[in-house]
C-alpha cells in the first residue's frame, strides 16, 4: 500500500475545511449535518472524522485558521480591511446570484457561527479566548507601528482605539447577519478608517 506524503495529508485537510466552510457558512453549524458535510467536501464521514475528532474540532479548526488569516490581514493592513473582506462576502456573484465566498472572503459564515456560540456556548467561548487575543494582539501592534510613523492620531490611546475598532468589527458582523442593508457600508468604514488617522491640523 503506498504511503500518503505530508503534504497529500495537509491538502485533504484542507480540502475538509475548505468544504466545511461553504456548509457552515450556508446551513449554520447546527445547520450543517454530517451528510450535508459529506456532500459539501465530496468525501465520507469516515474520512472527514479520520482528520477531526468530531464536527466541533472541525468548526473550531476552521475558525481557528480564519482567525489566523484575519490576524495575518491586520498585521499588514489593519483591522478595516478585514471588515472590508467581511462585507465583500456578502456582495452577490453576478454569474450565479450567489454570495462572493471565495477565498480569504468566505470568513463572515464562520464569524457569524463564532459569534453565536460565544453567545450560546460557554466552553467555546473558553476556548476562544487565545485565539480572540491574537486578533487584539495584531489590531494592537500594527496601531502601535502606524502611531510611531505618525499616521495614527495621538488624542486617543492606542488601547483604545484597538477596543473602538473590535467594537465596530462586532457591530458589521451583527449587521450583516441581520440582513440589514449593506449598500452605504463601504462610506462607513472609509470614515472609520479616517478616524483612527492623524488628525489634520
Amino acid at each position: 500500500m503506498p504511503r500518503v506524503s505530508t503534504d497529500q495529508l495537509a491538502a485533504r485537510r484542507q480540502h475538509i475545511l475548505d468544504g466545511a466552510r461553504r456548509c457552515f457558512a450556508a446551513h449554520g453549524y447546527e445547520g450543517a449535518t454530517v451528510r450535508r458535510l459529506e456532500q459539501s467536501t465530496g468525501l465520507s464521514r469516515g474520512a472527514i472524522f479520520h482528520y477531526f475528532r468530531d464536527k466541533d474540532a472541525l468548526f473550531l479548526a476552521l475558525a481557528e485558521q480564519d482567525a489566523r488569516r484575519m490576524a495575518d490581514v491586520v498585521a499588514e493592513r489593519g483591522l478595516v480591511q478585514v471588515m472590508r473582506n467581511l462585507l465583500d462576502g456578502t456582495r452577490v456573484d453576478p454569474a450565479d446570484g450567489a454570495p462572493d465566498l471565495d477565498g480569504d472572503r468566505s470568513w463572515l459564515g464562520t464569524r457569524l457561527e463564532v459569534s453565536r456560540r460565544l453567545r450560546t456556548d460557554p466552553d467555546f467561548r473558553e476556548r476562544w479566548q487565545a485565539h480572540s487575543a491574537e486578533l487584539t494582539a495584531a489590531t494592537r501592534e500594527r496601531l502601535e507601528r502606524q502611531a510611531a510613523a505618525g499616521a495614527l492620531r495621538d488624542d486617543v490611546p492606542v488601547p483604545v482605539l484597538a477596543q473602538y475598532l473590535e467594537l465596530v468589527l462586532e457591530g458589521l458582523v451583527s449587521h450583516l447577519a441581520m440582513g440589514l442593508p449593506a449598500d452605504a457600508l463601504d462610506g462607513v468604514l472609509d470614515l472609520v478608517e479616517q478616524s483612527v488617522r492623524t488628525l489634520r491640523r
